[in-house]
């Protein structure tokens, strides 16, 4: 296969989505559509104190025919890239290479699907979630979104939004170090995951299939539950770390 593309872009606009999470709209200097699947990652090429240093983001964004994409950077003490890129001015220039990546959801899946992320794992899911309902797919789609505390769930307002004018999706969060009020799902992910699953799969609409992204051992507690201990075919199972 052919290298991906490298090209240049913009910082058009950012905001915090929580309070360590920046996420920043960029767009290509060229003018072209930046062309991807949903579930896809780009590579910035950052200019660090030690050097030219790349990073890997998943694209928050939906592939929409537009030259812009969105990730979203957690801060990390210490970390010279998410440093750079959350002090980083609107206008500024940098080089990306991308797309990249086979996490994907096919358009005109039609079949239900089960999205599991935690942390910024929900960024490429969120991607397909929104590529999903405006191609019109209409198959059952459950989110389960699992973070600390309530101000970690990013991109809530948009989400339960879309839940509410969607009937086919579904969105839910679980929180491992909840306040005293929250009345909501509680614990890690995993907890959760086959009490969606079995729901899902009661819907009769086709073979459900699990996407799922976050840090390893989240991900890798869910592929074991998934395929070990409900055994779930290799082939409906989707996932990509970011450790």
């Amino acid at each position: 296969m052919p290298p991906p593309p490298t090209f240049d872009v913009r910082l058009a606009r950012s905001r915090m989505l929580s309070p360590n999470v920046r996420e920043l709209r960029f767009e290509r200097l060229d003018g072209a559509a930046f062309d991807f699947q949903a579930g896809q990652w780009v590579s910035l090429v950052l200019p660090l104190p030690d050097g030219e240093g790349r990073r890997a983001y998943s694209i928050a964004s939906p592939p929409d025919g537009s030259p812009g994409l969105s990730i979203a950077v957690t801060r990390v003490e210490g970390g010279p890239g998410s440093t750079f890129l959350h002090a980083l001015e609107e206008g500024a220039t940098i080089r990306a290479i991308g797309p990249q990546g086979f996490f994907t959801r096919p358009r005109g899946l039609k079949q239900p699907s089960l999205f599991v992320g935690t942390g910024t794992g929900v960024t490429p899911l969120r991607s397909m979630i929104l590529d999903a309902l405006a191609s019109g797919d209409d198959a059952p789609m459950t989110l389960l979104f699992g973070v600390r505390h309530p101000e970690d769930r990013l991109y809530h307002e948009e989400l339960d939004t879309l839940a509410a004018e969607h009937p086919n999706l579904r969105v839910e969060y679980s929180l491992s170090k909840p306040p005293p009020d929250w009345d909501r799902r509680q614990g890690y992910v995993q907890s959760h995951v086959e009490e969606l699953w079995r729901e899902l799969e009661a819907k009769n609409a086709g073979p459900v299939h699990a996407y799922i992204c976050g840090l390893e051992r989240m991900v890798g507690s869910v592929r074991d539950l998934l395929r070990k201990q409900m055994g779930v075919d290799r082939k409906q199972v989707h996932s990509e770390r970011y450790d």
